[in-house]
């Protein structure tokens, strides 16, 4: 099989737009609002400082759970063990007393970075605009 052919097979096998194609699992989770969140929060980009990117850190749960205020624990648990599942965080355990559990991005994880940094910023940057398009269907609407 040529290096074409082989590009063409995988192209045709990872297409998101056919139900059984994997890809379309992994845009469901890349797209939940906690996963962009902790991908943003682990790649530096709090709160305190939403200009410019910043450089990728280590984070406890503690810190991540404080910071995504309003996630559950289960839910913040669920969510880092199916990205360090997926191979964009690396959970470290440190044994002390209490033991200190620390995440970080992977190079893989730090790509999707990129991207969802971008995304959280569109959102806040046109969020007043959206709720303005929404009072006007609502009132066309009804």
């Amino acid at each position: 099989m040529s290096k074409a052919d082989r590009k063409a097979q995988a192209k045709a096998e990872y297409n998101a737009f056919l139900a059984v194609c994997p890809s379309r699992q992994l845009l469901g989770r890349i797209s939940d609002k906690w996963v962009v969140l902790i991908l943003c929060a682990l790649g530096g980009d709090t709160p305190e400082k939403s200009g410019a990117a910043h450089a990728p850190k280590m984070m406890r749960y503690s810190e991540l759970a404080r910071l995504l205020v309003g996630v559950s624990q289960k839910m913040l648990t669920q969510t880092l063990r199916a990205l360090e599942r997926d191979g964009l965080l690396i959970r470290t355990v440190t044994p002390t007393v209490p033991v200190t559990v620390t995440y970080e991005l992977t190079d893989l994880g730090l790509s999707l970075h990129h991207l969802t940094r971008g995304l959280r910023h569109w959102a806040q940057t046109h969020m007043e605009q959206v709720l303005a398009e929404r009072e006007n269907h609502d009132a066309r609407a009804s």
